[in-house]
């Protein structure tokens, strides 16, 4: 269990997430997998970076047992600043990255695929933040990203998922496969990508991301203050309260089911 880095290929680096049993990940996972995301831009023989993850889904989210059990405030700060640190680590990654999404990709995950630099979805996969049914708020800067932003205030206002072929519609996945063949079609692309001069790609990384509309960190840490906000109003841990108590699994948006962990 943790965070892992393989090299499958020339110029590649495979970062792999391993939280079972659906990859919600507590403070100290969201830092490690910073830490692993980062390292591997820094390494000088990497030009690409596939971010994967072991098990039934990408990404649930954050551990929010974790925070249940703590009486304060502290590792809900803590899930915020290692989301956070976390988001930014796949943004500001020295080479391009590519997330490889199976299952669910909900709450943290959407931050994750949403700052990648393209996605490669299993056929089985769904995106979707469930935030407001879970007591919390934020990531719509990283929905943004994958979706139009009249989809994404719906998507966000009624916690629905979207499927892995429906954002390939949208241009915002870069191919759909089967499961079993979804590390392959990660590292293909990757592979493709690390043929570039190392050089070059990294300073298209760089280039890329100055000319970006949004400032993705700014827009996230604003969003964190509502977080904040909500959780010392109570409204977050009125609704935080009733997860896990018989409550629905977050809904598609009318071709697939979301999955819930």
């Amino acid at each position: 269990m943790g965070v892992s880095t393989t090299d499958p290929a020339d110029g590649v680096r495979l970062v792999t997430a391993d939280y079972p049993p659906v990859n919600a990940l507590p403070v100290r996972g969201w830092h490690a997998l910073a830490d692993a995301v980062r390292a591997a831009g820094r390494d000088p023989g990497a030009r690409c970076v596939v971010l994967a993850a072991s098990g039934r889904g990408f990404n649930a989210g954050v551990d929010l047992k974790e925070i249940q059990r703590d009486p304060g405030h502290g590792a809900l700060l803590g899930a915020n600043r290692g989301c956070a640190d976390a988001f930014a680590a796949v943004y500001e990654c020295e080479v391009p990255v590519v997330a490889a999404v199976q299952g669910h990709c909900l709450g943290g995950g959407i931050g994750l695929a949403g700052n990648a630099d393209a996605v490669v979805a299993a056929d089985d996969a769904v995106f979707g933040l469930p935030e407001l049914d879970r007591g919390a708020l934020g990531a719509a800067t990283h929905l943004a990203r994958l979706v139009p932003p009249a989809l994404m205030r719906a998507l966000y206002y009624t916690s629905r998922t979207v499927t892995a072929a429906e954002l390939h519609r949208h241009g915002s996945v870069w191919r759909v496969v089967p499961r079993t063949g979804l590390l392959a079609a990660a590292v293909e692309l990757a592979a493709e990508i690390a043929r570039k001069d190392g050089t070059l790609i990294r300073l298209a990384k760089a280039a890329i991301n100055g000319i970006d509309p949004v400032d993705v960190r700014r827009s996230y840490r604003f969003e964190q203050g509502f977080t904040f906000e909500a959780a010392l109003s109570g409204a977050a841990g009125r609704v935080r309260d009733t997860f896990g108590a018989g409550d629905a699994p977050p809904r598609g948006t009318g071709t697939a089911d979301g999955t819930t962990p």
